[in-house]
């Protein structure tokens, strides 16, 4: 006797779940299939063997072609039985089984005669199954057929034409689209599921015509629509063409908005809520316009509904990121729900709580939190602990007690992503928050005697070794550092060898101290550990060797490693040992993808000078080889960048030519990647005229022409320019290409031995700033930014006018000044109203640049960005903002 099915609510760790279809075989279940063959069907029998059928194709069992045929042949013969139940298990079965086109054939005439059937149940079920098993031959036939159906009196049968055309629109949409006067018609049904489904069809087909949804929305807009659920989709097309038509008409009003707010009265809850939502999600929404949704927000906090109060206390949330202050009324409401039942709603109310509460409520919203924080899973407390970070920079005069509940959870059991959330908000407020400084690294010191992660272990160790020496009195970390010496892995072991020498290095007072500790480490177990120690032994001069200099001492210990280490890599692969030792100075900054992307025909490799070697050299080796077989290059001085090819011709055009920019500190060359796409001709003398009258700083030296370009080779021609030594001169070059056409004959391949002169207009090449500035980050950005200094530190303010977000106004700077973004601060994160971008990068000279950007929203749309740079060299500070100036 089959066990009953387990309640939800029973305990499941003392009975199983009981499944019908438990140990099923499909050898078994094929041989039960021969019941659908039996004279008199019993339809209860062949309806559970059907479902034993679906229940494999669905679990991912395959059925042979053979096998396939037989049950789909076998299936068919049930259509004489007259049980309606059975009948719609062999609807399911025959889409399921997908039959090939010649065994649909079989099927028509019987599904055919149940479209046309008086049965409404045979009827939606037998369009269902013709629109998913037909094609485009057979569906004109039966075309006459869906139209009616679509506008019929039953709903059932109206819905599955209406759904039927979905699926078809994406296989025959040219069949779907005369439907349309017949959705249309549907669309004014009294039926909610047939106005729903006929409004999601009719937008479906005029979707890629936005004047036609247009209409579609301001002629339903007027209250010809009942449907709750088809009333939430018009709201969502309106948002559509709100923000499509932009954010105010020519009278200063925003387009439907008096929609939205009409349906913010509907009696649907769910039409409310989508409404509230839809005002809130509006591009540069403002407060006047939050208000009414807003309250109806604050309403559904105190329902009875667990769906309703989930809804609005996470729309909430949203908004709190960009409108904290059109949230703060429902702050009340919201601190009720920190003890909701559901985490989730909890959660959010925490956080949204935290987003918007002012400082004399923080104490009191710690306390809630912290009985909270226990009953919630990781993933909640990392949002969280994300929201109390920006919470403590908001209002820094309360770092105490917020430092104090983040030490205190970082004690508690957790994961290790919620473990690292917690230190690196304590990390991010130590260096935002000078007067936390000491606190925050004595609670990660506590942290680490106790951690048993090891990658946090040793970023806790760096970062102490840059922030501690730099507190009122560094000795007090160094018993903590010295105990993961002898208390933990080798890992950690090395990293705090290293943070001991940090100390050393920066602290004279406690020199002799570290000396002694760093010469126990020779002793150690591991390899690692012992070549550290004497390392920094003899860097710091505590084996009695001659020391380096102050300087050189903490440049290695602290400063930036710049160098990509691909580049590394290839150079010291290069290397041959010779009595001139390894300069590391010699290694490029720059790395790319491509070797050398230039123009090429398919399934060609590149040839002549513009073919890269075999060996693994980085891209600006390779093109300065290629350069140095020039003569007119060779006294140009070492290659600083090389562009990446800019495209001077469109694509499928008679000629490809793009151009890749050489920089140098006193030339620039262009070097033409020209193809000849056309069979019948032979291109010589190729050069490309530059016409310089819009760049007064250049002056051209020299151009290389290509002697011969047949068919489907690739060539480079040159041309070089001088301009002032280390200035970033800029300008706009006209291209026209040049050449002798020689007819070729395609069948003997003989070329003509009189040509004809000829050209063609190519895009015109800018030299921008970015072009001097080469993309190079640092491994940690403050303490690059820390080590160049105040000296030749340029800061000014700049409006950078109306925007269509925040993260294209970062990207449009990033792109303009060609800089590496740091740590990730390219991405904004979403409904940010500011932003920092941190860049890096070596302006021409070899002078190292480092940019702070930071991004402000002044009103909607206009960005107001604040520009500091430090360099080696204030002229190259300067430069960085007459570019921005200038841009």
């Amino acid at each position: 006797m089959a066990q009953p099915l387990v309640k939800k609510d029973d305990d499941r760790d003392d009975e199983a779940e009981y499944s019908p279809f438990m140990g099923i075989e499909k050898g078994s279940v094929l041989q039960e299939a021969r019941v659908f063959n039996d004279p008199q069907l019993d339809a209860r029998r062949c309806s559970q063997v059907i479902t034993k059928l679906l229940y494999l194709l669905n679990q991912g069992e395959t059925f042979t072609k053979v096998e396939a045929t037989e049950v789909f042949f076998a299936v068919t013969k049930l259509f004489q039985s007259k049980d309606m139940g059975l009948r719609r298990m062999v609807y399911l079965m025959i889409k399921e089984i997908s039959p090939s086109a010649d065994e649909v054939i079989i099927v028509t005439s019987s599904l055919m005669k149940d479209m046309n059937s008086k049965i409404d149940m045979y009827k939606a079920n037998a369009i269902r199954v013709l629109c998913r098993i037909t094609d485009g031959t057979l569906l004109s036939q039966i075309e006459r057929y869906l139209k009616q159906a679509i506008v019929d009196k039953n709903p059932v049968v109206a819905s599955a034409a209406l759904i039927s055309g979905f699926h078809l629109l994406q296989t025959n949409p040219e069949i779907v689209k005369r439907w349309s006067n017949e959705v249309q018609e549907a669309v004014q049904s009294r039926a909610a599921l047939v106005q729903f489904h006929a409004l999601a069809l009719l937008h479906q087909i005029r979707q890629n015509d936005r004047l036609a949804v247009s209409k579609l929305v301001t002629s339903l807009t007027r209250g010809s629509v009942r449907s709750p659920l088809a009333q939430c989709l018009l709201i969502r097309y309106t948002s559509q063409v709100i923000y499509e038509s932009g954010n105010n008409t020519a009278s200063g009003e925003r387009p439907f908005y008096d929609y939205l707010e009409s349906c913010l009265r509907h009696k649907s809850e769910m039409v409310i809520f989508e409404a509230a939502r839809a005002i809130t999600e509006l591009n540069g929404v403002t407060s006047r316009e939050l208000t009414p949704a807003i309250t109806v927000l604050q309403l559904f906090l105190s329902s009875s509904k667990p769906v309703l109060r989930f809804a609005a206390v996470r729309t909430l949330n949203k908004v709190a990121m960009t409108h904290p202050m059109a949230v703060t009324n429902c702050n009340i409401d919201m601190e009720s729900l920190i003890s909701d039942q559901n985490r989730s709603i909890a959660t959010l109310a925490i956080t949204t709580l935290l987003k918007t509460g002012n400082e004399s409520s923080v104490d009191r919203l710690m306390k809630q939190i912290t009985n909270f924080m226990s009953d919630i899973a990781d993933e909640f407390k990392i949002v969280v602990v994300e929201a109390i970070r920006s919470l403590c920079l908001k209002f820094p005069l309360k770092y105490r007690s917020l430092m104090n509940f983040l030490s205190n959870i970082l004690r508690e059991e957790g994961g290790f992503d919620y473990k690292k959330a917690i230190v690196d908000s304590i990390v991010i407020l130590i260096s935002d928050i000078p007067d936390a400084k000491e606190a925050g690294l004595l609670h990660l010191c506590e942290f680490i005697e106790d951690c048993e992660f090891t990658y946090l272990s040793t970023q806790i160790l760096h970062f102490l070794g840059i922030e501690g020496p730099k507190t009122s009195d560094p000795s007090k970390y160094i018993r903590y550092i010295y105990n993961r010496v002898h208390l933990e892995n080798a890992i950690v072991r090395a990293s705090a060898v290293s943070t001991l020498a940090k100390f050393g290095a920066a602290v004279d007072a406690l020199k002799p101290r570290i000396f002694v500790l760093l010469r126990r480490c020779l002793f150690d177990s591991d390899d690692e550990v012992r070549d550290r120690a004497t390392l920094y032994l003899n860097t710091l001069g505590g084996d009695g060797s001659v020391v380096e200099t102050d300087k050189d001492v903490k440049d290695f210990l602290f400063g930036s490693f710049d160098i990509p280490l691909v580049n590394l890599e290839n150079s010291l692969k290069n290397y041959e040992p010779s009595e001139e030792a390894f300069d590391i100075n010699s290694v490029p900054k720059e790395v790319r993808s491509q070797p050398l992307a230039e123009k090429k025909a398919p399934g060609k490799k590149p040839s002549g000078l513009g073919a890269p070697p075999s060996g693994p050299l980085s891209t600006v080796d390779v093109y300065e080889k290629m350069l140095l077989t020039i003569p007119e290059c060779a006294n140009f001085g070492k290659l600083f960048k090389s562009s990446a090819p800019v495209e001077l011709t469109e694509a499928e055009t008679e000629y490809a030519v793009n151009v890749i920019k050489h920089i140098f500190d006193r030339h620039v060359v262009f070097q033409y990647n020209c193809t000849n796409t056309i069979a019948e001709q032979l291109l010589e003398d190729v050069i490309v005229n530059v016409d310089a009258s819009e760049a007064e700083e250049f002056s051209e030296v020299f151009s290389k022409p290509i002697r011969s370009l047949p068919y489907d080779s690739p060539g480079q021609t040159f041309v070089a320019f001088e301009k002032p030594e280390g200035v970033s001169a800029v300008g706009k070059f006209s291209n026209v290409l040049k050449f002798i056409v020689k007819e070729v004959d395609p069948t003997t391949g003989e070329t003509e031995d009189d040509g004809v002169e000829d050209e063609y207009q190519l895009e015109d090449l800018e030299v921008v700033a970015a072009d001097y500035v080469l993309k190079v980050g640092v491994s940690n950005f403050r303490n690059a930014w820390e080590s160049l200094g105040p000296d030749f530190e340029r800061v000014d303010e700049y409006g950078l006018g109306p925007r269509e977000s925040l993260a294209e106004a970062v990207n449009t700077v990033i792109n303009l000044l060609g800089l590496q973004p740091c740590e990730g601060t390219e991405e904004v994160p979403p409904n940010s109203r500011s932003h920092t971008c941190l860049l890096s990068g070596v302006f021409i000279g070899n002078v190292k640049v480092l940019v702070r950007l930071s991004f402000g929203l002044d009103g909607p749309k206009d960005v107001a960005m604040k520009l500091s740079v430090r360099s080696e060299d204030e002229t190259v500070s300067d430069a960085i903002h007459e570019i921005v100036a200038s841009g």
